[in-house]
């Protein structure tokens, strides 16, 4: 049986009738994908239902099937969001949990991590941060004086994690995302960059900085297609980023970028990263506030991968990959964007990117992106192996598992 990891959004059609006892409430999973989910983050975010769970007697969520399951809130302003927990799923499998609420805290390992760490206690000089000690920040307004290279932020901007893989982008002007390979399955962010600014260059135990960027969107970073061009997101009047969670089963950063300098307009735009736990992928939301008619992302072309799309594109995702020696470390890496076919606009390419150029629906767009390097532990080794797994993360992705509320007796 195969596994493939997969976020469960769950969609619950009808809750008024939903009863609670002491037992707590039932849901039952039904995975429709003829493929297993592993590590499978289950989400709650049905208002009606949150509140009937917040309101169960006891202290700590905690959900069952025939195990106890890693359970993660989400909460804004006290109030219950979103619920997440984790389980595994078998092809066609039908799966019942109950929710409910305890005095006794089950502790599980935390899989996923975000963070944001500058220095404090020094001073600027120009362009340069001197001086200080990094410390994690939940929020951040980018100074103006930040450039790249300031020794400011530690490996220069946000950096957020699961167990497979690492990520990153500069909270500068060239706002590119880069990867951190791992080759162990803990979690390393808060270690990275402390013995020295750029010392993640050099590998180590936990593993290196894999990817060359350059002028590149490197992968799955933010663009506008111009004059047959990806832009970056260069020139903005203001940038403010934050931490929203780092939590065991998910993690999450938002960017707002004031004034976006796009052609001949600008734009406020709102970029959400998040990453779950045993998964390659970063979801990346975006919402800009005035109309635009594509935003692109894109891989950074590297002379020795190869170019890879799907034979036909069949569902609502589809992907666009790379792979070959592509990493620093000139061994093997797999790189790709899951994307709505719908949002296609055109597939392009420009001097430095395979681009994916899209269109924002309501001023609204979502796609993934992953990497897959040879070193993790565990990690995919060849082309064949890498084209198998995008293929079940797309047929997973076009099979929504669904959902179906029990009653509480």
């Amino acid at each position: 049986m195969k596994l493939v990891h997969y976020i469960i959004l769950i969609s619950l059609l009808s809750t008024g009738c939903v009863t609670k006892n002491n037992s707590g409430l039932k849901i039952e999973v039904h995975n429709d994908a003829s493929i297993g989910i592993s590590d499978a983050v289950i989400r709650i975010s049905d208002p009606v239902m949150l509140e009937k769970i917040d309101a169960l007697p006891g202290k700590y969520f905690q959900v069952r099937s025939d195990t106890i399951h890693p359970v993660q809130q989400i909460r804004e302003d006290e109030k219950l969001k979103e619920l997440l927990f984790l389980s595994d799923i078998g092809p066609g499998e039908k799966k019942v949990f109950t929710i409910s609420k305890t005095e006794t805290e089950t502790v599980f390992k935390q899989r996923t991590q975000a963070e944001l760490s500058i220095r404090k206690g020094g001073e600027w000089k120009g362009r340069i941060y001197e001086g200080g000690k990094f410390e994690n920040v939940s929020f951040l307004r980018v100074p103006d004086e930040h450039t790249d290279h300031s020794f400011f932020i530690r490996y220069e901007g946000p950096g957020w994690e699961s167990d497979k893989v690492g990520y990153r982008f500069y909270l500068d002007w060239r706002n590119a995302a880069d990867i951190f390979g791992k080759k162990v399955d803990t979690l390393v962010l808060q270690d990275v960059g402390q013995d020295g600014f750029d010392s993640y260059h050099e590998i180590g135990p936990w593993g290196v900085d894999i990817l060359k960027v350059g002028e590149s969107l490197g992968i799955g970073s933010i663009g506008y297609w111009l004059n047959d061009k990806a832009e970056r997101v260069a020139v903005t009047d203001s940038i403010y980023c934050e931490i929203n969670y780092s939590g065991i089963l998910e993690s999450r950063i938002t960017t707002t970028y004031f004034g976006w300098a796009v052609g001949d307009h600008r734009t406020n735009l709102i970029s959400k990263l998040s990453i779950q736990a045993g998964s390659r992928m970063t979801r990346h939301d975006l919402e800009v506030s005035e109309a635009l008619d594509n935003l692109c992302t894109g891989i950074v072309k590297l002379p020795d991968a190869e170019y890879i799309i799907p034979e036909s594109a069949k569902g609502e995702w589809t992907w666009l990959a790379t792979y070959g020696k592509q990493t620093l470390q000139n061994d093997l890496l797999g790189m790709a964007l899951l994307y709505k076919t719908k949002d296609l606009i055109r597939l392009a390419e420009d001097e430095d990117d395979w681009a994916v150029i899209l269109k924002p629906s309501e001023n609204k767009l979502t796609y993934y992106y992953l990497a897959a390097w040879e070193q993790e532990t565990g990690g995919i080794k060849s082309k064949h192996e890498f084209v198998d797994y995008l293929n079940e993360q797309t047929e997973v992705l076009n099979n929504r598992p669904t959902v179906k509320i029990i009653n509480s007796k």
